[in-house]
């Protein structure tokens, strides 16, 4: 897939972004026929598109041999339906080596995460990312977050990087994301995407579409697509009712029940789609399961969710 056509099919979604979790079996290894139940799943319920092993698919665990393993699951399980973005990152070399993995194994696009530990410069940041867009024919988001933030006009030059085509935003500034999308729209016109990358997106996702962000990821399709589903097609009607009531019952109770623990926004979703009745398995370290109370709230907070979907049916 070209950068373009790729642009065209995340640029108007007509569902949610899907970020699968990474099934592990008890012994650790991992688990592929869950995985690929997993995608499989979120592709059939409506996903507008795949983003395999990113943050909540734990890219950080995940040997190259286990990445490109899940990536080409995941492009086998969404069969050209929806295209499948990959996570790759670490050092410029290594980002490198996991972006032609993730074209190897078939690939439609890639997400940047932010390089491994380094703080560097806007210089050193535009070299990275454009030696990383160089290396392969996949068409690159970069993921602004932690100790990767743009200036916007280094979000210009990115913009003007050829196979560049968007800006997934985790860091939530949103007086630096209106300049961003101001500079670009004005010093580089054309299909450049941004995108919302907040943890439970659906939460900012007032705020973004206000200031020109239409696009978001959302880590609660992995365990209540229904629940997601219903507030991407919210949004997009303008139904500002059930936004808010699905905000207020929903995704306020789950967002300050993930900011209870760290690492939550990986293993509370996981833990979220164990409830709904796929064993994905448990994380693995540094991160760690949600205690058995929050597992409890959780599962609370999920039947009062579908509760208010039955409600305004």
């Amino acid at each position: 897939m070209t950068p373009a056509p790729l642009a065209a099919r995340l640029s108007v979604p007509g569902g949610p972004l899907f970020f699968p979790v990474t099934a592990y079996a008890p012994d650790g290894c991992l688990h592929l026929d869950a995985y690929r139940a997993h995608v499989r799943r979120g592709v059939e319920a409506g996903a507008a598109a795949v983003f395999a092993c990113c943050g909540t698919g734990e890219f950080h665990a995940l040997t190259p041999e286990e990445f490109e393993v899940c990536v080409a699951a995941a492009v086998e399980e969404a069969a050209g339906r929806v295209p499948v973005v990959a996570g790759a990152g670490y050092g410029t070399a290594l980002a490198v080596h996991y972006a032609r993995l993730a074209e190897r194994a078939g690939a439609d696009g890639l997400l940047a995460m932010p390089p491994y530990l380094v703080h560097a410069g806007q210089e050193g940041l535009l070299r990275h990312y454009r030696e990383f867009a160089s290396a392969t024919a996949l068409p690159v988001i970069v993921y602004q977050r932690d100790n990767a933030v743009f200036t916007p006009e280094t979000v210009v030059d990115l913009a003007r990087t050829d196979g560049i085509i968007g800006l997934k935003d985790g860091l939530g500034d949103l007086d630096l994301m209106q300049r961003t999308v101001s500079a670009v729209r004005t010093e580089a016109p054309g299909d450049f995407l941004h995108f919302n990358g907040l943890p439970t997106a659906e939460q900012t996702q007032l705020a973004y579409r206000a200031i020109g962000v239409p696009l978001y990821s959302s880590a609660v399709f992995c365990f209540a697509p229904e629940i997601a589903l219903a507030f991407h097609s919210a949004l997009d009607a303008g139904d500002g009712h059930t936004v808010r009531r699905l905000l207020d019952g929903f995704y306020r109770p789950f967002v300050e029940l993930r900011a209870r623990g760290r690492g939550y926004a990986v293993s509370l979703v996981k833990a979220g789609v164990r409830l709904r009745g796929l064993d994905v398995g448990e994380v693995r370290p540094p991160l760690h399961e949600p205690s058995e109370d929050h597992v409890k709230q959780l599962a609370q907070v999920i039947e009062r969710g579908y509760a208010l979907l039955e409600e305004d049916a």
